[in-house]
């Protein structure tokens, strides 16, 4: 039923085309670097892997892509030998001629066009052409409507396919970036991709995405910008008008051939990135590999989701890791310098202590041990440095009350310098504005270090009281003697 795929190709736009408007390409930022880059080697190995039997003749079989290509391996003698041959000399001219400068741009089209003459000429009835799998007239699609009543049916799986489009267009911008040196911005990708398939559905369109092994053929041709797919559009529709049915003679043996030498570019196209990886963490290498070497197991759309999983569950852990308490004290020229933190506070002291991490509660444990103890500690001034802190989770409010009931408990006082407009509403709302005391807690100000100044005059002004009050009381106590 062919309205079931033009459904589909309805939905898929009317998806790409929601989630531009919705400005959801932010998602794609969730896909690091090292995903995005063992995502496109896995697509443009699968160019490769989906072209291995009309490359040879000889059509593999298996339970996945990697069993398919050890099948493929393993039975080179059934291949066909004449198909074979010509795809490997496809290989071989297309190659040539992109070394050579004047035809470099044009290796795609001499090859096809030459290797098409050859083929033909020579009268190679064992070589598959396209006219054996489609048949191509000499016209444009007529326009015909989608069945709308298969909506709810296909509703699911067009998501699937829709979001498979979208990240490999979000690949795509990866491997090719805007020659221009402009950002790309995934949210007009999405509405572009969504209208496409919006104004396609009506027109027998199957459902599209970004092609890594068009952009691959347009940039080798030349194409510089958005002008390259519209002009190739145009043309392309100009030649199916024409000469559409010359293009049922070309062999499928060549267009595999093409499709081998794009997808071994764009794989390594993707060395330098894979450089950088390794020698980054071994956090990336895994997201990486998990990402390139799933692909040969379960379906495409999965395996970038597998390695964002990865990729936050990675970032998790390593955000609960990373807590950083350092101590600062003041020099003679007033400026702060970080020391080791003390074992303990020191009593009647002045003690700055910078707080710096990824405010992740799963941090709070490990706080905890970095920070002095306070059992013992006498008439002792804390200053908890938070600047940068935009927000506070429950569990660190949690962890703050306990902790200013820890150095109250003993005479101490706990002071904030650098608090965020948003971390101080939370501490009013909580109530432990009024556990710290509202005098005790210092905002943020434009100038670095202006918070943490106001905040220790106020911990040495305590300071100097608490030591006159005990020295009034010395005296108090030695006259009444």
């Amino acid at each position: 039923m062919p309205q079931a795929l033009f459904t589909i190709t309805f939905l898929i736009g009317a998806i790409m085309f929601a989630m531009g408007l919705l400005r959801m390409g932010m998602v794609v930022n969730f896909v690091s670097n090292a995903v995005m880059t063992g995502f496109v080697a896995a697509a443009s190995l699968l160019i490769i892997i989906c072209e291995m039997g009309d490359f040879s003749g000889y059509a593999p079989s298996g339970a996945n892509k990697l069993m398919e290509m050890i099948n493929w391996l393993a039975n080179i003698g059934q291949w066909e030998t004449t198909t074979t041959i010509v795809g490997v000399v496809t290989i071989i001219m297309m190659v040539g001629l992109k070394m050579i400068k004047p035809t470099e741009k044009l290796a795609a089209i001499i090859t096809l066009i030459v290797m098409t003459i050859v083929v033909n000429l020579l009268g190679m009835s064992s070589v598959a052409l396209v006219k054996s799998i489609a048949t191509i007239p000499n016209s444009l699609p007529m326009p015909m409507l989608p069945d709308f009543s298969l909506l709810p049916k296909l509703a699911l799986g067009s998501i699937s396919v829709a979001l498979v489009a979208l990240v490999q267009g979000a690949g795509i911008s990866t491997a090719y970036p805007n020659t221009d040196g402009s950002r790309t911005s995934q949210n007009r990708d999405f509405t572009g991709e969504g209208l496409g398939n919006l104004v396609g559905s009506f027109f027998q369109s199957m459902g599209t995405g970004g092609s890594l092994s068009r952009t691959g053929i347009s940039v080798g041709a030349g194409a510089s910008s958005r002008w390259g797919g519209i002009f190739a559009g145009l043309w392309l529709a100009l030649i199916v008008v024409l000469l559409g049915s010359l293009a049922e003679l070309v062999p499928l043996t060549v267009i595999a051939g093409m499709l081998f030498v794009i997808g071994a570019e764009l794989i390594l196209a993707r060395l330098p990135d894979a450089r950088l990886i390794y020698r980054t963490s071994w956090g990336s290498v895994a997201a990486g590999m998990l990402t390139f070497l799933s692909a040969l197991f379960i379906p495409l759309q999965w395996t970038i989701f597998l390695g964002a999983g990865l990729s936050l569950v990675l970032y998790i852990y390593a955000s609960s890791k990373d807590v950083r308490v350092t101590c600062l004290v003041r020099n003679e020229n007033g400026h702060y310098e970080e020391r080791d933190v003390p074992d303990a506070y020191p009593s009647n002291e002045v003690t700055i202590l910078s707080l710096g991490g990824h405010e992740f509660y799963a941090e709070t444990p490990l706080l905890d041990e970095l920070m002095p103890a306070t059992r013992g500690v006498k008439h002792a001034a804390v200053i908890l440095r938070v600047r940068g802190r935009e927000q506070a989770s429950s569990t660190g409010l949690k962890w703050l009350q306990r902790y200013a009931r820890e150095l109250q408990e003993g005479g101490n006082l706990l002071l904030l310098a650098g608090v965020q407009p948003v971390v101080k509403d939370e501490l009013e709302r909580t109530g432990l504005m009024d556990i710290v005391g509202q005098e005790n807690v210092f905002e943020a100000q434009p100038g670095l270090g202006a918070s943490l100044d106001a905040a220790l005059a106020a911990a040495q002004t305590w300071l100097s009281t608490r030591q006159s009050t005990v020295e009034i009381s010395g005296e108090a106590g030695s006259t009444e003697e």
